[in-house]
């Protein structure tokens, strides 16, 4: 999917138990790696970019500040143990 430079982009995971109930992890964390390969990791409970929506259903809003080809991993450890990748683009402006 693409955005518009300065969209801000959700990027949402969540975690079940093999019935497909929702759970709350042990650890939650986000990491974002940016065009410019600069990777920030977030972790629930520390940073408050991490954000509880439901049992087991948390997110990062992402400042979409530069074009090109962004990716994200959402993944926890302990009770829940679970990973997922999604990525996303940016399109330049005109006006930059």
């Amino acid at each position: 999917m693409a955005f518009d430079k300065g969209d801000l982009v959700r990027c949402t995971g969540t975690f079940t138990n093999s019935a497909g109930t929702a759970v709350d992890p042990t650890v939650v964390l986000f990491k974002v790696k940016s065009p410019a390969g600069t990777t920030t990791t977030y972790t629930y409970g520390t940073d408050v970019e991490v954000v509880r929506d439901s049992a087991g259903v948390y997110h990062v809003d992402v400042d979409g500040n530069a074009a090109g080809q962004w990716y994200y991993r959402v993944y926890s450890t302990g009770t829940g143990q679970a990973a997922e990748e999604g990525r996303f683009s940016v399109d330049g402006s005109e006006f930059d």
